[in-house]
């Protein structure tokens, strides 16, 4: 029974990840115009949560080292509920301060979730890794789609289709506390995902190249969910179709957060890799920059989908690569969460302010295919047969 609700715990946990961030994009305009906020401002939805996270995940292994990431993940769950809660009144100040409990929530367990793998199933951190990943894929897509027709389809308003992602929360939260008791007496293993004083990958070349790489491609993924169902609006796709386009692709992509890291554990360089992906989000993101033919549109999806989902698995699998041991593997994404979520933040507020001061999708698109292009640099760097330390030696 234990063993069957830690599985459990881990997948609602999962479940818990992005549907709170990726719900909101299909429905930004209706919030935007309910509320009366600008475009950037409304950017804020998505990217609050990042700079919680920039802010937190440095912190988080600390906090779970005292009260054990058991508890930690718990607190972590409650502030996720509590800021889906309060994110759902029809408020400015309500609909930020929610906002920012949502990030610090997700922020505490984005960081444990991997470390209670680690000590909970030592002999299956790859499977278990695959099953939290997959998950939190899965209910990203949806949260994604069911928006709208929850909003609108069904007249719940935004208030309540962004409410009803609590009940994932609020379930995993009455798994965790039975975990909680059953682990009170244990001390939880040492996750440090924060660099310790003097920490040398902070003056590695090669360190900076891996958080720039996760960074700009987390920056093209937020800024995804956040705005394209705005572009597909303004293409003349209706609301519904819109919320659905971003689910689609979502969901399109997961396979290729399965295959990407596993073709890239075989060869010594994922160079190669990274210009294939960059090349397929430039044509994608290039395809809508072309208008509004539905067929280049739903190509565009799809070579958008596989580079969000498969740049974000090789973003993982490289702070493992480009590290000798565990150590420097934690040091590594502790400097890549922090710097790659701040690059994140800003992603949908800039563009919200760039479609502010043109009124066009025109030059929002050409700043994601110039960013996109900053992916490949850094990726190609990132992707070399190095570790970030032996650059000293």
């Amino acid at each position: 029974m234990y063993a069957f609700l830690l599985v459990a715990g881990i997948v609602f946990v999962a479940f818990n990840l992005r549907p709170s961030i990726t719900s909101v994009g299909p429905l930004i305009g209706i919030i935007r115009d309910d509320v009366g906020l600008s475009n950037w401002s409304v950017g804020l939805l998505t990217s609050l949560p990042l700079v919680a996270f920039a802010i937190l995940s440095p912190i988080v292994p600390k906090i779970g080292i005292q009260l054990t990431n058991e508890r930690t993940m718990l607190i972590g769950l409650i502030l996720l509920l509590i800021g889906v809660s309060v994110r759902s009144v029809s408020m400015v100040s309500f609909l930020f301060i929610g906002t920012l409990f949502i990030g610090l929530g997700i922020a505490i367990c984005n960081v444990l979730l991997p470390g209670v793998i680690k000590e909970k199933f030592p002999t299956k951190v790859a499977l278990m890794t695959s099953v939290y990943s997959t998950s939190m894929g899965i209910f990203s897509a949806i949260a994604s789609g069911l928006s709208i027709p929850f909003a609108v389809g069904m007249g719940l308003g935004w208030q309540i289709s962004l409410l009803i992602w609590g009940i994932p929360a609020f379930i995993a939260i009455i798994i965790w506390i039975y975990i909680v008791k059953k682990d009170r007496k244990q001390k939880s293993v040492d996750v440090s995902y924060v660099h310790t004083p003097g920490n040398r990958t902070w003056k590695s070349p090669l360190a900076w190249q891996v958080a720039g790489f996760m960074g700009l491609q987390s920056f093209l993924f937020y800024v995804s969910v956040s705005w394209i169902p705005e572009i597909l609006l303004d293409y003349g796709v209706s609301i519904s179709t819109a919320g659905w386009m971003l689910s689609f692709i979502l969901f399109i992509g997961l396979p290729a957060s399965f295959i990407v890291p596993m073709i890239a554990g075989r060869f010594k360089s994922q160079s190669g890799i990274v210009l294939v992906m960059g090349l397929f989000s430039i044509t994608g993101y290039g395809g809508l920059l072309l208008g509004n033919s539905f067929t280049v549109m739903v190509i565009s999806s799809i070579l958008i989908g596989i580079t969000l989902n498969g740049s974000f698995a090789l973003a993982l699998a490289f702070l493992g690569m480009r590290a000798r041991n565990a150590k420097q593997a934690a040091e590594l994404s502790g400097m890549a969460q922090s710097i790659g979520y701040v690059l994140a933040a800003i992603g949908p507020m800039f563009i919200g302010y760039l479609y502010d001061l043109t009124n066009m999708w025109t030059v929002p698109l050409l700043t994601l295919i110039g960013v996109a292009c900053f992916v490949i640099l850094f990726g190609m760097g990132a992707g070399r047969d190095k570790f970030v330390l032996d650059e000293e030696n």
